[in-house]
């Protein structure tokens, strides 16, 4: 599918131009957005827009890397944006050109769907050109990163309390599936960070110089969010620590009780072993009370080593 919005000279906006129209036309500048396109629409990057043949393919084989690339009269981007329910990411490729900006993506974008309807509603569309469509499509796209980061952050401290009573099992698995997320996601951020600084510091992308500020502050949520991600892996390496160090715990715990039940119950099993022995010169074996006093010395060694113990606090 395709959209388009053209801006005249005087500042009047038309939609759903044809592409032929937009390129040979008197437009003051026009945006057209591929969104899942069929292989004829595909056509339209190579004839009439006469993209280099590399960006096409990069546009065509997804997923690339998020980049920045100059071609001639235009600047190719590629840019990810992650979808809020599966993490995963999803690319956009963006032409700049000074008076034309194309998008292309697969996926349908929120993004674009919002800088659009925002471009639709304007009463100033003077004020707009392709840079500024490209600063807002950069500016949500980083935007709706925080959302997800902010998931993280509520889930580790749902862990961190375990106000649902999970298995240590259960808690370790999840843990380990959020630091995959996070691992994933700093695979995302990390490239932007890197495709902005670059943009910041190109000479040849006059229009970001003009708005350098806002080209900085996007920066900057990067940055942030960088630092967001990398806090969350080492607090996921505390919690899985802390996990580890209190299972290891309770197993030595159980060991010492164990150990201690064992420790009492050797006496008694020494003397059941000396009375279990068949000698015949054994004169207890022949006494009337041998074997109730036998019970009552094997009772108090186990009540003395008992309380004793308890005393100690080893069975705490």
């Amino acid at each position: 599918m395709i959209t388009t919005i053209a801006v005249t000279k005087k500042g009047e906006l038309f939609k759903d131009v044809p592409v032929a129209e937009l390129v040979s036309g008197d437009f003051a500048w026009f945006w057209v957005d591929f969104e899942n396109p069929c292989e004829e629409e595909m056509k339209l990057l190579a004839d009439p827009f006469k993209f280099h043949p590399l960006a096409i393919e990069d546009c065509i084989h997804t997923l690339q890397r998020p980049k920045l690339d100059y071609y001639n009269e235009q600047t190719f981007f590629v840019i990810h944006r992650l979808n809020q329910k599966t993490l995963e990411k999803e690319e956009i490729d963006i032409f700049l050109g000074d008076s034309y900006i194309v998008t292309f993506h697969y996926h349908h974008s929120a993004e674009i769907q919002e800088v659009r309807s925002r471009l639709l509603q304007s009463n100033s569309l003077n004020k707009w050109n392709p840079d500024l469509v490209l600063y807002h499509l950069l500016d949500k796209v980083v935007d709706n990163y925080f959302p997800i980061v902010y998931q993280f952050e509520d889930t580790l401290n749902e862990l961190e309390e375990n106000s649902s009573g999970k298995s240590m099992e259960e808690l370790l698995d999840q843990l380990f599936d959020i630091r995959h997320d996070l691992l994933s996601f700093r695979h995302t951020v990390v490239p932007m960070r890197d495709l902005v600084y670059r943009m910041l510091n190109s000479h040849r992308l006059t229009s970001v110089l003009k708005q350098l500020e806002y080209f900085h502050d996007i920066h900057d949520h990067l940055l942030k969010l960088n630092e967001m991600t990398d806090s969350n892996r080492e607090l996921t390496t505390d919690i899985r620590d802390s996990y580890l160090s209190m299972n290891a715990h309770e197993t030595n715990r159980v060991m010492k009780v164990l150990t201690v039940i064992t420790t009492i119950f050797m006496p008694l099993t020494f003397i059941a072993g000396i009375y279990g022995m068949n000698f015949k010169n054994m004169p207890e074996l022949e006494w009337k009370y041998g074997y109730f006093l036998a019970l009552l010395i094997m009772g108090s060694i186990g009540i003395v080593m008992y309380s004793y113990f308890n005393k100690k606090g080893w069975f705490k």
